[in-house]
């Protein structure tokens, strides 16, 4: 509500369980609900927004939030995650009505592999899609540290990112962008993502 009537800019939610796993009538991988998703349609029918971009950058795909917006074409879903990796979907050829863009890594891909697959992948699709609302699901067991996953990201990753949504967010939707945290599993790796995150959005 505050970043649409303009008393922030965006905002970082940190809740718990996460939810990007949570599918339309299945709660799976920690995931009772679809935390995002319950955003998104928020969002429409509160605040007439019209086109939503959700990026995911959890380690893990965000089946659940594929699995709800496949078919709608006012939600694009851009997702980096490991593969292969559980839940085992986010295959590049899983494109819903052309608003589903899947980007996987390999194992032990690291910082210049993720930026460069987000740079090229990720943001174009934004772009194109010229949202009135950048939802982020922003996981943190993409970080080298974190048990449940392979990849090889630093907190400085999720900082650089963070900008570069906050570019397309300035550009097409007056700087609304909300995160939600999803999962992450090393304190230490989560925490010094979550401040690079948070810190990241607090400079503007």
């Amino acid at each position: 509500d505050a970043v649409f009537e303009e008393q922030a800019d965006n905002a970082f939610v940190a809740i718990r369980p996460p939810g990007h796993h949570a599918e339309k009538a299945t709660a799976m991988g920690f995931c009772l609900v679809n935390n995002i998703a319950i955003a998104a349609r928020y969002a429409q029918e509160n605040h007439g927004a019209e086109r939503i971009a959700i990026v995911d950058w959890d380690v893990h795909h965000g089946n659940g939030t594929q699995d709800i917006f496949q078919d709608d074409p006012s939600v694009m879903f851009a997702s980096t995650h490991q593969m292969p990796l559980y839940p085992g979907s986010g295959y590049e050829n899983e494109t819903g009505v052309g608003n589903i863009h899947n980007v996987p890594l390999r194992e032990n891909d690291d910082s210049s592999i993720f930026r460069d697959a987000f740079r090229s992948r990720v943001l174009p699709a934004v772009e194109n899609f010229s949202p009135d609302l950048i939802l982020v699901s922003a996981g943190f067991d993409a970080h080298y540290r974190d048990p449940l996953g392979g990849l090889q990201l630093i907190a400085d990753d999720f900082d650089w990112a963070t900008g570069k949504l906050m570019e397309m967010a300035a550009k097409y939707c007056d700087n609304r962008l909300v995160s939600l945290l999803e999962g992450g599993y090393d304190l230490k790796g989560l925490s010094e993502s979550c401040a690079a995150h948070v810190n990241r959005l607090m400079r503007g």
